[in-house]
């Protein structure tokens, strides 16, 4: 699911592909869509990189490949999602520190609120997809707590792999290291590990193939924090 903005940008770069070859400068793109910098363009950028619909090529200019279309761009449902068998009981990578094995016994059904990809619009998340079975000692602390789908591999060094499901608790507040649901500028939820930098608020993914997001601490507003994962194999 993508905003209107994120939808608009990636019609933009896709027709300029097509009739040109290349895609448009960050210049052009900001005229098209009508804002006041380029940041915004590098947030678009980015959030439609994350979800997999493009790919930056690194060392070139200019160089964005769009790899997929949604349903109304003409895309084909469910394009360039493979489900993985993984053979083996061993984990694709160390899980974090929260990650416990799941149990039957005493499991707690929670809603998952659709998917998060260090960067998703927040709508997806307003939406109730189905519900997983959590272990009720994941759910401690007060609160409510919900579950997202992993689309992505932008926290692949903290332990969570595509196609994880973050168990999440409901807070407005983090410490510095803590993996939260940031909202940023009241538009799009990412995934990252929260740190302060003076009057400024990094996002940081735990992958070097992604670069930190410093935003001014009144455009990031903490969501929940992560309190478990699970994984299926």
């Amino acid at each position: 699911m993508l905003t209107k903005k994120q939808l608009d940008l990636l019609a933009f770069i896709h027709k300029r592909v097509q009739r040109d070859g290349v895609p448009p400068s960050f210049d052009e793109m900001k005229l098209a869509l009508d804002l006041r910098s380029k940041s915004g363009i590098h947030r678009l950028i980015t959030a439609l990189e994350e979800r997999g619909f493009i790919r930056r090529l690194a060392h070139r200019a200019r160089a964005i490949e769009v790899v997929k279309l949604p349903e109304s761009l003409g895309g084909t449902p469910n394009a360039g999602f493979t489900p993985k068998v993984i053979d083996g009981d061993r984990p694709d990578g160390p899980p974090p520190a929260a990650a416990i094995q799941t149990q039957a016994a005493q499991a707690v059904d929670l809603p998952v609120m659709g998917r998060i990809a260090a960067g998703v619009p927040i709508e997806a998340i307003n939406q109730m997809t189905h519900s997983v079975a959590v272990p009720g000692g994941m759910l401690a602390g007060s609160g409510q707590h919900y579950a997202l789908e992993v689309k992505g591999d932008s926290m692949i060094e903290a332990g969570i792999n595509d196609g994880d499901v973050v168990v999440i608790r409901e807070t407005n507040v983090a410490d510095d290291g803590d993996i939260v649901v940031a909202l940023v500028e009241d538009s799009e939820a990412t995934l990252k590990r929260f740190k302060r930098s003076g009057s400024s608020i990094a996002l940081e993914a735990a992958n070097p193939a992604y670069e930190t997001r410093v935003l001014p601490s009144d455009m990031v507003k903490v969501q929940g924090r992560l309190v478990g994962l699970i994984r299926t194999y």
